[in-house]
């Protein structure tokens, strides 16, 4: 995703929480049924057949009409909701704030631009904000864990609601944290410096803010799936963790040792097809919307 802003203080802190909340809602309604397939994909340990293909998305409704296929794929809306917006919210907010951060402090700046060079180390800060906001995500687990789980594996509820999850399970929500800053930080890092990196040395934009809606999308799909492909291995793992029961203490490195051994080193990159497939539209959806949003709200805030 490219940087919202690359001005200072453009926007008030309430206008990007707005606005970028609101496209949070949107891309949560059109993606979330793509999102649970992928989920879905990466929890299966049996090797993936077409036909098999029907069971594994669709589980208990793999022989329901196709109205109740597709309400299927919205399992854990609430958490899901929870989640995302959260995510939208401090992803669209922080990253810019970790930039002005770093651009604002004369140390870390000039650390910057002397490793790296004025040009380069424009586009190292932005991806260095993007990988501290990215770390910054492991407070939102809990919400992510409640949502694959409703995505996955919704017995392991067995009928109990929000509070009283949270209440006996408390610190098992945080299950696989350290799994997901690794995923997070390098995930990150690649979203916001693939797309700053294609913005200057493809596009040849120096004021990031002036990019087009083509060239945005262009940037924003480019650092996607950079981010996408280098995260889906610890993506994999932090799912199989997270999608357990609660009770059951999983360790990553029992997970990588089983997935190795059962299915093959590509069992990392399950799921990979359709998160990649969904990515362009999915960025460029919401940083659109988040882009036209941010501003209008700002006037009035």
């Amino acid at each position: 995703m490219a940087p919202l802003t690359s001005a200072k203080g453009s926007e008030s802190g309430t206008a990007r929480v707005v606005g970028s909340g609101l496209s949070g809602v949107a891309e949560l309604i059109i993606f979330h049924p793509v999102d649970t397939v992928a989920k879905r994909l990466m929890s299966n340990k049996s090797k993936f057949t077409l036909q098999a293909a029907n069971s594994i998305i669709f589980k208990d409704y793999a022989t329901a009409s196709l109205s109740k296929k597709l309400f299927s794929l919205f399992p854990g809306l609430g958490y899901a909701a929870g989640y995302k917006i959260s995510q939208r919210i401090y992803k669209f907010g922080g990253q810019p704030y970790f930039n002005d951060l770093i651009r604002g402090t004369p140390v870390l700046r000039n650390a910057f631009v002397n490793t790296f060079g004025e040009r380069n180390g424009k586009n190292m800060m932005h991806a260095t904000a993007g990988s501290l906001t990215g770390i910054g995500e492991v407070v939102l687990l809990p919400l992510d864990a409640l949502k694959i789980k409703r995505q996955t594996n919704p017995e392991a509820f067995r009928g109990r609601g929000v509070v009283q999850i949270f209440m006996e399970e408390g610190r098992t929500l945080y299950r696989g944290w350290g799994w997901t800053v690794a995923r997070n930080a390098p995930g990150s890092f690649a979203l916001f410096g693939g797309s700053a990196f294609t913005k200057d040395y493809v596009l040849g934009i120096e004021d990031y803010s002036k990019a087009t809606w083509w060239q945005n999308f262009i940037a924003s799909t480019a650092g996607a799936i950079s981010s996408i492909t280098v995260a889906a291995p610890l993506d994999t793992i932090k799912t199989r963790i997270q999608n357990a029961n609660f009770e059951t203490k999983v360790h990553g490195a029992v997970v990588v040792r089983d997935l190795i051994k059962n299915e093959g080193m590509t069992a990392f990159f399950k799921g990979l097809t359709p998160k990649i497939i969904v990515v362009g539209p999915k960025l460029i959806f919401s940083f659109t919307l988040a882009q036209t949003l941010i501003p209008m709200v700002g006037k009035y805030v």
